[in-house]
């Protein structure tokens, strides 16, 4: 089994190209070109400016002051010129990284549409949460940094290669000092990533709590769990500050001793000036030009370890968001080609075989690796759910799967929906592996209410809008009313129009769960399964549902997983599910009369 699952791993994607952050700063190169010769222009400016200043300085402590004042005006000018090319810098930065920011965001949101349910199963909310909304914004905002210390990196430079010139001596010193600090600096930012990625990987932990809380407010409270939840956040918390108040420190200490030993430095830099004007091997000039600019080498080492932290940055979360197009990281569905149209709704499970499987994390080490698309995940290990699982659903049927919790009931639907894919056997829909269908032919196809259908924060019309954005009134308010919503769509002020919150929080459990109904039978689609869809409605409205479903009897392919088995007594077969294997098939009648544990399931419903 893991030699099956590692090797249809180790096959997948190969040739997949990868995206990376030039991608996208390509296509707006031109743009980019512009802003960066825009930058260069007041780069140019400082640089002059700051060697005109220098002469003036010379020039003052000489007394020649006619000549000092031109310099003065000619630097006046150029800080006019610099602060013009920086206000069309801005202009071009607002532009152009807003729209490289708006494509980031659009294409990983489109990539998370694609990624399978086992994804969204084995990671946490705040994995995708902040990779899709906040990262990129880093990555834009750090872009824009790298060319502002950069401009000051080579003024600073040019300044301090200025001053190394007027005397061979004070210009090793200055190397000596700019090596040394560059080394300390390579370790720092060394340090740096791996700290980095590990104060994210706990943000995305405390992220996905936060929106747990914030969905689930209702149960916290009438469960009385918030000191529980607020134990959980804190341990959650106490971790992420932990790691960040180490990476903080260790970042400071660095810092520390590269800021002691420049202070040094320049003090040292200052003695050795005096004695060079004490010997006659400098003026008194140059010492004033060596004092007044002993900013730029503090400037330009501090600049130095800037520019490595902004590009360790940009490059921990270029990882990270660019991860998720990695399918051996965050696997993907996978479709066909065919474009398959009038599906009747013949369903039929042949041979499949189905097994949970978890994957150890990978390591760093690993995925540094070469040859990082063909990375295997390790198998941590494996529960199998079916071994070679075979049946048939006659097209127009209503069919009904039930049985103990875990019994497989709602991995069958999830299959069957291609929500999972088989590990092995096939699942067919009017004798064509689903496998070949193309996703639009296969989600046509195809219907789900879930147990607990989301809800968006928008309108009610909007919501059923979402299932088919072309649906008439007519169509809108026989959905409605087929899902037992249309009494209660009336007594609202606004109607149809009437918005419902995030996740649907303004309506009742029962109220979301026929709004997902309607939803789904505004799509018409062939096939239309439920899964436990009933099981938040009080008893009057699962009437309605159950008169609704029998509505669609021969229209479409029904399929229930249900809970309560008393309703679904009008179905045409039901399959009775034990340990992941069909133990039973009959109508409701056919089960309670010959099979003793569906007829215990349905005593022990019914004392509850």
């Amino acid at each position: 089994m893991k030699e099956n699952i590692n090797n249809k791993l180790k096959n997948k994607n190969e040739t997949k190209d990868r995206k990376k952050l030039t991608n996208y700063l390509g296509k707006y190169k031109l743009g980019i070109f512009a802003y960066m010769f825009v930058y260069v222009i007041a780069c140019g400016c400082n640089i002059f400016m700051t060697i005109i200043l220098a002469r003036a300085i010379e020039l003052i402590t000489t007394a020649v002051y006619k000549n000092a004042i031109i310099c003065l005006g000619i630097v006046g000018g150029l800080y006019l010129v610099r602060r013009i090319c920086w206000y069309v810098s801005g202009l071009l930065y607002n532009k152009y990284a807003n729209a490289i920011m708006a494509d980031l965001n659009i294409d990983l949101a489109n990539q998370a549409f694609k990624l399978n349910s086992k994804t969204y199963a084995d990671n946490d909310t705040g994995v995708f949460v902040k990779r899709i909304v906040y990262d990129p914004e880093r990555i834009v905002s750090n872009l824009s940094n790298v060319v502002d210390i950069v401009t000051e990196i080579i003024s600073s430079a040019i300044m301090v290669i200025y001053i190394a010139c007027l005397n061979l001596y004070v210009g090793l010193a200055l190397l000596g000092i700019i090596s040394i600090s560059t080394i300390i600096e390579i370790y720092r930012t060394r340090y740096l990533k791996k700290a980095r990625a590990d104060v994210f990987k706990k943000g995305d932990k405390i992220n996905s709590l936060t929106t747990e809380i914030v969905r689930s407010e209702k149960d916290i409270k009438s469960l009385g769990l918030e000191q529980s939840l607020n134990k959980v956040a804190k341990d959650y918390y106490r971790s992420y500050t932990k790691a960040n108040a180490h990476l903080e420190t260790v970042n400071m200490n660095y810092y520390s001793l590269r800021n002691l030993l420049i202070e040094i430095a320049g003090v040292l830099l200052l003695i050795l000036g005096v004695y060079f004007i004490d010997i006659g091997t400098i003026s008194l000039a140059t010492f004033m030009l060596i004092y007044s600019n002993n900013d730029h080498i503090r400037g330009l080492v501090w600049d130095l370890g800037e520019i490595l932290t902004v590009v360790t940055d940009i490059k921990v979360c270029s990882e990270r968001i660019f991860s998720i197009f990695d399918d051996n990281l965050f696997e993907c569905e996978k479709f066909g080609s065919l474009q398959v149209e009038d599906v009747k709704g013949t369903i039929e499970f042949k041979n499949v075989e189905y097994s949970y499987v978890e994957y150890e994390k990978p390591k760093d080490d690993e995925k540094k690796k070469k040859g990082k698309d063909k990375l295997e995940r390790k198998v941590a290990s494996t529960n199998k759910i079916f071994d070679n699982l075979s049946f048939k659903i006659d097209a127009y049927a209503t069919v009904a799967f039930v049985g103990r919790s875990g019994s497989g009931k709602s991995t069958i639907l999830n299959l069957m929906s291609k929500m999972y894919d088989v590990d092995g056997g096939q699942v067919l829909i009017d004798g064509i592996d689903i496998k070949e269908f193309d996703k639009p032919s296969l989600r046509k196809c195809i219907s789900l209410v879930n147990q607990f259908p989301y809800i968006f924060d928008m309108t009610i019309k909007e919501n059923l809008l979402l299932a088919k954005n072309d649906a008439t009134d007519e169509e809108l308010e026989s959905a409605i009313e087929r899902a037992s919503l249309k009494d209660f769509v009336q007594s609202l002020p606004k109607k149809l129009d009437t918005k419902v919150g995030e996740s649907g929080i303004k309506l009742s459990g029962g109220q979301k769960q026929r709004l997902a109904i309607a939803r789904a039978l505004l799509r018409n689609s062939p096939i239309i399964i439920f899964d436990e869809s009933t099981s938040s409605l009080d008893n009057f409205a699962q009437e309605d549902i159950k008169h609704s479903i029998d509505k669609l009897k021969g229209k479409s392919t029904i399929v229930i997983v249900a809970h309560r088995l008393s309703t679904i007594r009008n179905v045409d077969k039901i399959f009775f599910l034990e340990d992941g294997k069909i133990e039973d098939i009959g109508t409701f009648d056919e089960l309670f009369e010959n099979n003793v544990k569906f007829k215990n399931l349905f005593y022990a419903e019914n004392l509850k």
